[in-house]
């Protein structure tokens, strides 16, 4: 086996495990009791989260897990118990969704080589077992889609949000996400949430790169969807204006 194929297989695992452990907290999230203490930590520090504790502790990845992971861990935990519920209808709880409309004004594996591009969900990508959708990918499917609701995100609030997200050190970051995510959760729109852990871990030390990801992502997905869109208007007017020619 080789060096590569052995960084390739761990990165695998670490995905494996990282979406096994959100998949559990969604699980215990249908539990009314577990999902408001797991809400409980939301955006507090490691030592204000003893509600959390006998619910996310006995699924961190070992014994020696150093702080910056397990806060990472009880972070995205508390977001994914924090997100708007749905009624049968479809549309959020609007007394439960704390959704704001307006900006704020205010991964990478642990090591090895730089993670592979991100696509947006349901597209396939060589990469797909070993990285997941960026934070970047749901801004853009915010913008150019708006899954689920009528109304989407506002470009420039997307950015805002985006660029404000990139620029903080980890305690930043930790301070601002909870919103952004709260957000587009209550426009409907799917979070990769075992990647946001994978990020949340590397942030420390990879920064800068995923900061990277995110923003290519969001710009290339952002793009193409409005080349799309000038295209069929384009489509459009000519098929009218052909149809409305005489002898048509």
């Amino acid at each position: 086996m080789t060096a590569q194929s052995i960084t390739e297989d761990k990165a695998a695992a670490r995905r494996r495990h990282r979406q096994g452990f959100t998949a559990h907290v969604e699980k215990l999230c249908q539990d009314a009791g577990a999902r408001t203490a797991l809400r409980s930590g939301l955006g507090r520090g490691m030592d204000d989260v003893r509600r959390m504790h006998r619910f996310i502790a006995p699924r961190l990845p070992g014994d020696r897990v150093g702080e910056a992971e397990q806060r990472a861990y009880y972070a995205v935990a508390a977001m994914i118990a924090a997100q708007p519920r749905q009624s049968p209808a479809g549309p959020e709880d609007p007394a439960e969704t704390g959704a704001d409309t307006e900006p704020d004004t205010g991964t990478e594996p642990a090591a090895g080589p730089e993670p592979g591009r991100s696509a947006a969900p349901g597209t396939a990508t060589t990469a797909s077992a070993r990285y997941g959708t960026s934070l970047g990918t749901a801004f853009a499917l915010a913008v150019t889609q708006g899954p689920g609701r009528d109304r989407k995100m506002r470009e420039s609030t997307a950015e805002s949000r985006l660029n404000l997200l990139t620029r903080q050190s980890i305690t930043g970051l930790h301070r601002h996400l909870p919103a952004s995510v709260r957000y587009l959760r209550s426009l409907g729109v799917p979070l990769d949430w075992a990647q946001l852990l994978d990020d949340l871990i590397a942030w420390p030390e990879y920064s800068g790169r995923i900061a990277r990801r995110w923003l290519q992502d969001y710009y290339r997905l952002s793009s193409r969807a409005l080349r799309e869109h000038a295209d069929l208007a384009d489509r459009q007017e000519a098929e009218a204006a052909e149809a409305a020619a005489p002898g048509a």
